[in-house]
């Protein structure tokens, strides 16, 4: 079920010479209509500054087109933000750089209908009002100056501060809600009762937006009058939500051998088999092109958990668009009779799988796959994705000597919503020890992981020693890689040291900045972390130590007073 809405929009100059008010709307179709949402937005250039229009236009041109380029698994307001700061710092350099263009600023509020609810960005004194079964609500809150002979001077508005305030805020959204965004020379003529009124009168959008418009200059208004009206006809269903919805009828197929086919695929051979997946190799039958199929074991085909997971990460993967990820094909479920999905196949083996074939892996080889890892973790975490279970059996190396990640299956991302399914939180041996404590996983977990896998690849070993599964292990100082292998440059023991640090706030805090530390390598070496304290290791804080001594003390007198 697809979101479905009416928009209407007007804007008249009315007895200014031009127009600088500008409003925009996108609504886009299929999947990215789930994804992304319609987006509305109104602005109104500053009266009486110089390229109030230009700012109006340029900067409701840089949110339609920007907010549609971020990333699908950043959430709504993060993607916002980053749009509007970035139109706020191109305004401020234009107006630096043009001195007829000085002090351009325009206010702006823009709403985003997606699946079942809706995300709106205000700054300024535009307005947003929404009529939901005969109530109007005012959503925004103006932005101006308290005072009664200051209450046409703005606080806030883009273009006017090195720091942009933007007040965000969503909700639900329902069949017959009609939300209308509207310039100050609108709501400010006709009053609350008045716009009740006329919003109240039609159905149709545009007719609403023409008649508020009229009435604001019909009733004497002096400003620029500009609506954008839109009605809900249709709440959609939320992102993943859709696609989980879509796929609840699929169940995995049979075990399949060599030979049979499955939606125009063919089966050339058993890749990998856990208690929960399955991996084929798989034939194009039309283009001949090898893939790989993964799906669930038969058993789990009432597993409504297990099977919400797999359309999570295949939903997951197809938006991570990077070399150092595999890529999910482009295989709508309406083409599919089974649960599954299906990604490219590359040449070659992982480093786990290297490793167990008695591969030796020198400094050197290890130094540029730890590259390779910071820049496929590096593009991850841009999309705020944490992979969770970085380890050599998840890193794919080509024969085409390209580094891949594999294996989303556990991966979360801030924008989506907890599936119970998905709540596997990685190998013991390569989580980080805060994860034991219950903290939840993110960018430096993963860069933890990174780190014991360079560690085990020069190794054989683990910095803290093995971790069973259901073990609640005791972190104290990791062993160092040369105690194992002499041959290790001091450079990269410090990095691996760093990485896999007990405490997240001694690791890199950013992958791109371990990727550099590797990148420099000995020609500008990163110092060895600090060893921890005796009295930190114990676990024994300064005052019981006191305490311990004056406790051996007072015996130590007593004993003395005793015998003489």
């Amino acid at each position: 079920m697809s979101l479905k809405i009416a928009v209407g929009q007007s804007s008249l100059t009315g007895p200014r010479e031009r127009n600088e008010d500008y409003c925009g709307v996108v609504t886009p179709t299929d999947e990215q209509l789930s994804t992304k949402g319609a987006l509305l937005v109104v602005a109104d250039g500053v009266s009486g500054n110089a390229g109030g229009l230009e700012a109006a236009e340029m900067t409701v041109r840089s949110v339609l087109s920007d907010y549609y380029a971020t990333p699908d698994t950043w959430e709504v307001h993060a993607s916002l933000d980053k749009v509007l700061n970035a139109a706020n710092r191109w305004l401020l350099a234009q107006a630096a750089a043009h001195r007829d263009l000085a002090g351009m600023a325009t206010t702006l509020s823009m709403i985003i209908l997606r699946g079942t609810r809706y995300y709106l960005a205000h700054v300024g004194d535009t307005r947003i009002y929404r009529l939901r079964q005969g109530q109007l609500q005012l959503l925004t809150t103006d932005h101006v100056w308290d005072r009664p002979d200051m209450r046409h001077v703005l606080k806030r508005a883009v273009g006017l501060d090195q720091h942009l305030a933007v007040d965000y805020a969503d909700g639900d959204i329902c069949a017959g809600d009609v939300f209308a965004l509207m310039s100050d020379g609108v709501w400010e003529v006709l009053g609350q009762k008045a716009i009740h009124a006329t919003m109240g009168l039609y159905e149709n959008p545009q007719m609403i937006a023409d008649q508020l418009t009229r009435d604001a200059i019909a009733q004497g208004g002096n400003d620029n009058a500009t609506v954008m009206v839109v009605r809900i006809e249709q709440p959609g269903q939320e992102t993943l939500s859709e696609l989980l919805a879509d796929g609840r009828d699929l169940a995995p197929p049979p075990r399949m051998k060599v030979g049979e086919q499955l939606d125009g695929f063919e089966v050339v051979e058993l890749l990998h088999e856990s208690r929960h997946s399955l991996l084929y190799k798989v034939r194009n039958l039309v283009s001949g092109q090898h893939f790989v199929l993964k799906t669930l074991q038969p058993g789990l085909a009432g597993d409504a958990e297990s099977c919400q997971a797999l359309l999570n990460e295949e939903w997951l993967a197809k938006r991570v668009v990077s070399r150092y990820v595999v890529q999910v094909m482009p295989l709508t479920l309406e083409k599919r009779s089974r649960l599954y999905y299906v990604m490219s196949w590359h040449d070659g083996a992982t480093l786990q799988q290297r490793l167990d074939s008695g591969h030796h892996f020198s400094n050197t080889e290890v130094s540029r796959i730890g590259m390779e890892i910071m820049r496929g973790l590096g593009a991850l975490h841009r999309l705020n994705i944490v992979h969770r279970d970085i380890k050599p059996a998840n890193i794919h190396l080509g024969d085409d000597q390209r580094l891949r990640i594999l294996d989303l299956g556990v991966a979360l991302s801030a924008g989506l919503g907890s599936i119970a399914g998905m709540q596997n939180p990685g190998t013991p041996s390569f989580m980080a020890p805060e994860l034991f404590e219950g903290e939840p996983a993110s960018t430096s977990s993963d860069i933890y992981a990174a780190g014991v896998t360079l560690y085990h690849l020069l190794t054989r070993r683990y910095p803290y020693g093995e971790i069973e599964p259901f073990q609640h292990p005791r972190f104290g100082d990791p062993h160092v890689p040369t105690r194992y292998r002499p041959d290790i440059p001091r450079w990269l023991e410090n990095i691996v040291l760093k990485a896999v640090a007990r405490d997240p706030r001694a690791r890199f805090e950013t992958a791109e900045e371990m990727l550099l530390a590797l990148e420099h390598g000995e020609l500008k070496p990163i110092l060895a972390p600090q060893r921890t304290p005796l009295i930190a290791r114990a676990r024994l804080i300064k005052w019981q130590w006191i305490a311990m001594f004056s406790l051996i003390l007072n015996f130590l007198l007593i004993y003395l007073l005793v015998v003489s």
